[in-house]
């Protein structure tokens, strides 16, 4: 039977493994609905096209597979381009998809319905790839080489757009080809030295960031072999289990850590960028000099300097090299425990003192924090998964959530994007519907993206919403303080949030202690809705 462009693309993907698409029609995307519904995809209506977004974000965060959402020209692709940069940012497969004007109108400045100069340059500096299909023969080519990236290369968000004349027009008749494409593998010499300078090294340390989420097997073998004490980027939260006794979990802007670092005689850092935001130092800590003056964005390494990634830029940064591997972490290792001997070492007495003393050595807030935290983990099962929000609470929980597995931990580190939480977790919980999901969000960012509270309740998601709220925005707030700045526009007035959730058809709680709080999660997990319990900070049973 013979399509158009808009009807063949729901069958084109769908070809390519994709089972949801996130959006919100809109009166240039018509002709991709027309056969949606018989391609078997599942489309998602959101509120907003930036949830759409972050939906898909959240989706390939928790499946390892690519998100995809559809939006139309213009406002679509500008409300996208947040998501897009988040995306980008933290390295995870997003495909957006989005009509644009007609050919004939490009560039000529006629005024059409949601024109843009240039749209695709809107874009390119947040995807790996912008580009524009200006022919049939182009849609699958283009599908084809966004789904190839994603397989073979740093998995960023990649923008497809289709020209309004284009979509109706006769779809061509080539059938879209699935990508068979494996990442790269390591030089066997490479390998070889580097298995030199670990079984030569006193004091290894081995930091595993995004890159090597797929790779947990592979460094809790690699760390247990050599008693070798691993700290995670934030991305990679969970790739060894926060209380296994080697891990470090995500401490890297603590001085503790960063003093183990800058003494070991080996750095192994694997497929991370070591990214100012990893190394962040809150204005909490920053105010009780807990930061011990650290400069924000720099990793002391004074020991032999090795890094695995599969961005060849990462491996020619500030930062000279001993040794740069240009491959996959997870087959890197692989070679690696091939040539090193089999067998555990004991592990190191010093890692568990070292975190009891970075445990312990918390500011008020955060002991606050932790009991919520605590709350959560208690109510959650090991595969459960929190989404947090750019919120102090979840500034905490990034290095005090205890993880068991990887893909449990989802935050938005990198771009730092207000209102992530609720839409990511609507798209992990989508993608893996079989685990429970939390989501950590703080008053200032969920109201960023509060509507979508009704595309939860509409999809009967039983997500547990807890909400920090301390009446503002508690970060900044914190930071014009430790500076001695007025404070400006950071306690602006908030809902009742109880009320606002009730009225989309959420149900809502407010505790009255921690069992409570353990309770209300627990209970969110069995409805047929979300529930968002809100949390104060000056509740008295977190004093």
């Amino acid at each position: 039977m013979s399509r158009t462009v808009g009807e063949s693309l729901p069958f084109l993907l769908k070809d390519l493994g994709v089972d949801t698409v996130f959006g919100l029609p809109g009166v240039h995307t018509l002709e991709f609905f027309r056969a949606m519904d018989q391609s078997g995809i599942r489309h998602v209506g959101v509120r907003h096209e930036q949830g759409a977004g972050f939906m898909a974000d959240g989706y390939a965060r928790s499946s390892g597979r690519p998100g995809v959402c559809l939006v139309i020209s213009g406002p679509g692709v500008t409300n996208v381009a947040t998501p897009l940069g988040q995306a980008y940012s933290d390295s995870i497969p997003v495909l957006a998809l989005s009509s644009v004007n007609a050919m004939g109108d490009f560039g000529m400045g006629r005024g059409m319905l949601h024109e843009m100069t240039d749209q695709r340059a809107a874009t390119a500096p947040i995807t790996a790839l912008s580009a524009t299909a200006f022919s049939p023969d182009q849609v699958p080519v283009l599908l084809e080489r966004a789904f190839a990236l994603f397989m073979s290369t740093r998995p960023r968000p990649n923008h497809i757009a289709f020209p309004l004349d284009l979509l109706p027009q006769p779809a061509t008749a080539r059938a879209v080809k699935p990508p068979r494409l494996s990442p790269p593998g390591p030089a066997p010499e490479q390998i070889a030295e580097l298995a030199q300078l670990i079984k030569t090294a006193q004091q290894p340390v081995l930091i595993a960031g995004g890159g090597a989420v797929h790779a947990s097997l592979e460094i809790i073998e690699l760390a247990e072999r050599l008693a070798m004490p691993v700290v995670t980027s934030i991305a990679a939260k969970g790739v060894i289990a926060d209380d296994h006794p080697l891990s470090l979990s995500t401490t890297l802007q603590r001085p503790e850590t960063r003093q183990l670092i800058a003494a070991a005689d080996l750095v192994v850092v694997l497929g991370s960028e070591l990214s100012e935001p990893d190394l962040y130092v809150t204005a909490d800590s920053e105010k009780t000099g807990g930061s011990d003056a650290l400069v924000h964005g720099k990793l002391t390494v004074k020991g032999k300097f090795v890094r695995i990634d599969i961005d060849p830029s990462i491996l020619s940064g500030d930062q000279p090299l001993d040794l740069g591997i240009l491959a996959d972490s997870a087959l890197s290792l692989r070679a690696l425990l091939a040539l090193l001997p089999a067998g555990k070492a004991p592990a190191r007495r010093d890692i568990a003192a070292l975190r009891r003393r970075m445990r312990e050595a918390v500011t008020p807030l955060e002991a606050k924090h932790i009991k919520v935290l605590d709350a959560v983990r208690a109510a959650l099962p090991a595969d459960g998964f929190v989404v947090g929000d750019m919120t102090q609470i979840a500034y905490t929980g990034c290095v005090h959530y205890q993880t068991q597995q990887p893909r449990t931990w989802f935050f938005p580190m990198g771009y730092g994007t207000m209102g992530y939480a609720l839409p990511a977790a609507i798209g992990a919980k989508l993608a893996t519907p079989e685990r429970p999901g939390v989501v950590l969000a703080g008053d200032g960012g969920l109201l960023f993206t509060v509507q979508e509270l009704a595309t939860a309740v509409e999809l009967e998601l039983p997500l547990a919403i807890v909400l920090w709220n301390n009446d503002g925005l508690g970060e900044i707030k914190d930071f014009m303080q430790a500076r001695g700045l007025p404070l400006i526009s950071v306690k602006p007035r908030n809902p009742d949030f109880l009320a606002l959730a009730k009225s989309f058809g959420c149900d809502a709680e407010r505790p009255a202690s921690p069992a409570d709080l353990q309770a209300a999660i627990a209970s969110a997990f069995t409805k047929k809705k979300p529930t968002l319990i809100e949390v104060r900070e000056d509740a008295a049973y977190l004093a």
